[in-house]
């Protein structure tokens, strides 16, 4: 028999609100609740009321957005200019492109571009074309990113009208970067930047071997999927970068957890982007990363986290004092301690599957700073 589907989904949102309340209460307000794979509409809504209220984020939205955001960075070494110089087009308006664009706005915006203006360089095409104002049953999320310009249907001829330095797709649409695009792309850009960022390979907007080829190696590509290196015909090979959220939410974790934050402010991705981005060297870009090889995300973690903890102690956001004086040492001990003594924290990862509201992961820690995402980094 069962429920009506709406009364069935409005109880099971309703079970994710109280687990929260829940964990928090048997945890302590340093309880870290992660959030992932809900559905649009409620993605924004759950994260806006609960921000604020509980140590909690959303991977989908923020987490993306960061990891995002870092490969941009990178690639702003290539193109040697500044991020408030592009053109963004999204191939997908969803909460992965409505978290990367926000956190592309402040980088804008600490350029010193005001934020009208740096909204008008993102636009987005969503499954009925290029997002504008004035077309019919926009969310208010979309609504923000609508600008004055005439429908269009067809990405390749958004592409050709906006003339984008970027284009970042995520809504996997397979193929969705055609031929047509990526040559348009490197017709009036010198280095495209060309992300795929839909997963699995099979949704993929194109491959690396279609973006290094088309473009006779000038694309500046990222993938949500890993793909092989890529030799062009004049000997030159790609490794392609993978933009993972696995880059983000363990360093994040630990570093927000460590000095005892309430709450976590779009500043911690920014921080988090910018360091991932930091740690991209020269020689990765030049083989065709613009992220850290994946063999070194324990590594990437750790400075995340102490990026983290810098950055929280520095605008009044940590609560755990006295203020450690060596900021390494203080979350390599909260990364390696072994033994919990009266557990006072944990993470809790919930994720809308389905109909199914479900808690996937907690691992407690202590006041010593006890085994905090030891296995995940």
């Amino acid at each position: 028999m069962g429920w009506p589907p709406g009364v069935y989904l409005q109880t099971q949102y309703a079970v994710c609100a109280g687990t929260s309340e829940l964990k928090t209460g048997r945890y302590g307000q340093n309880c870290l609740i992660q959030f992932e794979d809900f559905a649009n509409i409620n993605a924004f809504r759950l994260l806006n009321k609960y921000r604020n209220k509980y140590l909690t984020f959303n991977d989908d939205i923020q987490g993306t957005a960061a990891v995002a955001v870092a490969g941009l960075l990178a690639a702003l070494r290539i193109t040697k200019n500044k991020m408030s110089d592009h053109t963004v087009v999204f191939q997908g308006a969803g909460e992965a492109a409505m978290g990367i664009a926000e956190l592309i706005v402040m980088v804008m915006e600490q350029e010193g571009v005001p934020h009208a203006e740096c909204m008008r360089k993102i636009w987005m095409v969503d499954s009925k074309g290029l997002i504008v104002k004035g077309r019919d049953h926009l969310t208010a999320e979309k609504e923000r990113f609508a600008h004055e310009h005439t429908q269009m249907k067809r990405l390749e001829d958004v592409v050709h009208e906006l003339k984008p330095t970027a284009i970042i797709g995520v809504a996997a649409v397979a193929g969705a970067f055609t031929e047509q695009i990526i040559r348009d792309m490197v017709s009036f850009n010198p280095r495209p930047i060309i992300f795929a960022l839909s997963n699995p390979t099979s949704k993929a907007e194109c491959t690396a071997e279609q973006c290094y080829t088309l473009t006779e190696g000038k694309g500046i590509f990222a993938s949500g999927s890993p793909f092989d290196p890529v030799t062009l015909a004049d000997g030159r090979t790609f490794y392609p970068g993978q933009g993972n959220n696995a880059y983000v939410f363990p360093g994040v974790g630990l570093g927000v957890t460590a000095c005892a934050m309430r709450n976590i402010t779009e500043d911690i991705f920014l921080t988090t982007a910018k360091t991932i981005a930091d740690l991209v060297t020269d020689k990765d870009l030049a083989e065709g990363r613009v992220y850290p090889p994946l063999t070194s995300i324990r590594h990437v973690s750790f400075k995340i986290a102490v990026k983290i903890v810098e950055y929280a102690y520095e605008h009044k956001l940590a609560t755990l004092y006295p203020e450690p004086g060596d900021k390494e040492a203080f979350v390599r001990l909260a990364h390696l301690q072994h033994r919990l003594r009266q557990p006072h924290c944990g993470f809790v990862q919930l994720a809308r599957r389905g109909h199914v509201c479900s808690e996937l992961q907690t691992v407690t820690t202590s006041p010593d700073y006890a085994r905090r995402f030891k296995d995940n980094i």
